[in-house]
């Protein structure tokens, strides 16, 4: 993973290939670095000059690809940005999945608490420079927060099933209910965390607000949806 990729939270799609045997795992794993490289290629262009001044055509040559071949990769401009999320997408949905004893939520807001501890970049509390760069290229680019919708809709409807599943499992419509409102409380969480870093706040100050906000909003979401915590 480049120096770009872990600053931004983002990793490998689709999980690891190590251990996987013959031209099948090789040519999964050449995949990878070919969407690792045209994305960071396609972020450092935007960095540099603003997203929309910079074309398709443009990524493609300094990447060495010809633009079908980019297109084959990222159906549109945005996903080379939106990529760094892609292994984020069911991470909610594997945290409910993976509770064991603790109810879902108890057990999400376990997680985004850990995050909050590690400056995980997807919490909003990393003030890294390339982390704040990219985040202030995503929040600044109407595009891409338009585009950055339907991968929270897919991470909704993950979380839904995940949520519908569950020991503790609800009915369909409270599942996807509960999944747009943790989703979106998630998403609040970590763009007000955003926000102050951006406007000169370090992680460290943040941190303790953070903490307090992500326990406000899960007791919000544990009093008002009807999913209990059995601890």
């Amino acid at each position: 993973m480049s120096e770009t990729a872990a600053a931004t939270g983002g990793g490998d799609a689709g999980g690891s290939a190590d251990g996987a045997g013959g031209a099948g795992g090789l040519r999964e794993r050449k995949k990878r670095q070919t969407y690792e490289r045209l994305s960071e290629t396609a972020i450092a262009l935007f960095l540099e000059k603003g997203f929309e001044k910079v074309s398709v055509a443009e990524i493609a040559a300094a990447a060495e690809v010809s633009k079908p071949t980019l297109f084959r990769y990222f159906p549109a401009k945005e996903d080379l940005v939106l990529h760094r999320f892609a292994d984020h997408e069911d991470e909610a949905a594997r945290v409910v999945a993976g509770a064991g004893g603790r109810s879902p939520l108890a057990a999400l807001h376990r997680h985004f608490a850990d995050g909050l501890a590690r400056r995980d970049p997807v919490t909003g509390l990393n003030d890294d420079p390339r982390v704040l760069a990219f985040h202030g290229l995503l929040y600044g680019t109407p595009s891409l927060v338009a585009r950055a919708y339907a991968y929270q809709g897919r991470s909704e409807a993950a979380l839904a099933a995940a949520l519908a599943a569950a020991p503790v499992g609800v009915p369909a419509v409270t599942a996807r209910l509960a999944a747009g409102q943790i989703v979106a409380v998630q998403r609040v969480l970590a763009e007000e965390n955003w926000r102050r870093i951006a406007a000169g706040e370090s992680a460290d100050g943040v941190y303790p607000d953070a903490v307090v906000a992500a326990e406000l909003g899960f007791g919000q979401l544990e009093g008002g949806i009807g999913i209990r915590s059995a601890n």
